[in-house]
């Protein structure tokens, strides 16, 4: 089973997006974009940066758990992922989000 999209509209009306792993699990959240068109942009970027490596920026947050971001060719962050315990599983969410963020699956919940 390959991965999706989900887009949703926030309590305060705007529009995020995850990226979920075949096994339903979320592997990459979008920022918060004001419009559905502009959501659809950020899927489409991730699309296409998702499967170079030299886009993904690996980071230690506040409590020194590894995660990374993935950026656009114009440095921009389009996706962060989750906490995780050790470089290795970082490094194991980076290939779930190679593998799963060329897909052109996209379930829509926004309404939009």
């Amino acid at each position: 089973m390959s991965g999706k999209y989900v887009i949703s509209k926030q309590s305060n009306g705007q529009y995020h997006f995850v990226l979920k792993a075949g096994n339903d699990e979320t592997i990459l959240s979008s920022e918060s974009y004001t419009t559905h068109a502009s959501a659809l942009n950020g899927i489409h970027s991730v699309q296409a940066n998702s499967p170079i490596d030299a886009r993904y920026e690996r980071k230690l947050a506040s409590n020194n758990k590894p995660y990374f971001v993935l950026k656009a060719a114009n440095h921009q962050v389009i996706g962060t992922s989750e906490l995780y315990n050790s470089d290795a599983a970082r490094e194991n969410g980076i290939t779930s989000v190679k593998q799963n963020g060329p897909t052109t699956t996209i379930e829509d919940n926004s309404g939009g």
